[in-house]
């Protein structure tokens, strides 16, 4: 196994993203040249995003680019100008919810915009090719945990059903055009400089306002919540460490990246209510089209082919968050 070559250029689409963000500055820290890139959409607060560029935007080796995924010109002047060799695409319309009500958004972002991080890896070759796929396309699968070898074509929402079939558009790229491509079906991302449309961020608002918090499905859901640093390690394991040709031709991969521990929701909102030292007003709702009871991931793969598995527990992870909520908010 390799570790990571700072002598790179890594292409970040999502730069402003949640993990787009603490990435870059892994990368950053370490000496590596970043380009980043996002279209700074008002999905979310925008100034969060504005201020994790800031934020990456003090490091010499950093370039922001600001454009469209959706957007073929946008993406190859990116492949053109600055010749990555690896590229992450983290770029993409997020959440399940939202997906019901606004599908455009994920053909164009998801689909289409995937497509053209494709095509820009066909004509401006890349060593790696490494995207973010999802524990969403396990969708209401009973069988735990979830595997990568496991069948995954009943989606229960739209967002769920493009992260599959990005997996299947990277594979026959893969194949056709000998692009190394590995993806990843992150688990529950949570930590400091999240995204505010995440259920613990949400909590966490109302609950310092003495809100309440809304709870599907009367709690009974568990997640596999797995902290912002693991996510990154995990990635960062595998950047510089591109697949080989399976004997179809094809050289793809794909990797759970979760905690591997199953919580209960409300065991996680008992304990995010330690780490801000207060209690939540709850109000219990049924479960939410597009919702899935468990999400639960099989690490063996991380585990065989790295020597590496998430390990944050809950706890301290969800303190980190409460520290960073109040220190950025002011509170």
């Amino acid at each position: 196994m390799n570790g990571l070559d700072t002598g790179k250029t890594y292409l970040i689409t999502g730069g402003a993203g949640f993990i787009g963000y603490h990435l870059s500055k892994r990368l950053l820290e370490k000496g590596a040249v970043v380009i980043g890139f996002d279209n700074l959409n008002d999905y979310y607060d925008v100034s969060l995003k504005k201020d994790r560029l800031a934020d990456l935007k003090k490091f010499e080796r950093y370039t922001f680019i600001k454009g469209d995924l959706a957007e073929k010109s946008d993406v190859f002047r990116i492949f053109q100008e600055y010749r990555p060799q690896i590229a992450v695409n983290l770029g993409a319309q997020a959440g399940v919810r939202y997906s019901i009500d606004n599908p455009d958004a994920y053909m164009q972002s998801n689909m289409m915009g995937f497509f053209h991080i494709l095509e820009g890896c066909r004509y401006f070759p890349v060593e790696h090719l490494v995207y973010a796929s999802s524990s969403s396309v396990y969708g209401g699968n009973e069988k735990v945990p979830f595997s990568t070898q496991d069948k995954v074509d009943e989606p229960v929402s739209l967002y769920a059903a493009t992260k599959k079939s990005n997996e299947l558009m990277a594979y026959a790229y893969s194949k056709l055009y000998r692009i190394p491509v590995t993806g990843l079906r992150f688990f529950t991302v949570y930590g400091p400089f999240g995204r505010p449309d995440m259920a613990y961020f949400k909590f966490t608002k109302k609950i310092m306002e003495g809100e309440p918090i809304q709870i599907y499905n009367k709690g009974d859901m568990y997640r596999d919540f797995t902290y912002i640093d693991d996510i990154v390690q995990g990635v960062e394991n595998i950047l510089c460490n591109p697949p080989e040709k399976d004997a179809k031709g094809a050289a793809s991969r794909l990797y759970n990246i979760g905690n591997h521990q199953p919580v209960k929701l409300m065991e996680f909102i008992e304990t995010l209510e330690r780490c801000l030292g207060k209690t939540a007003v709850k109000e219990f709702l049924p479960m939410q089209p597009g919702d899935v009871y468990q999400t639960y991931a099989d690490v063996s793969g991380l585990m065989r082919d790295y020597d590496f598995k998430p390990d944050t527990p809950l706890e301290e992870g969800l303190r980190n968050f409460a520290m960073w909520y109040r220190e950025y908010y002011k509170i």
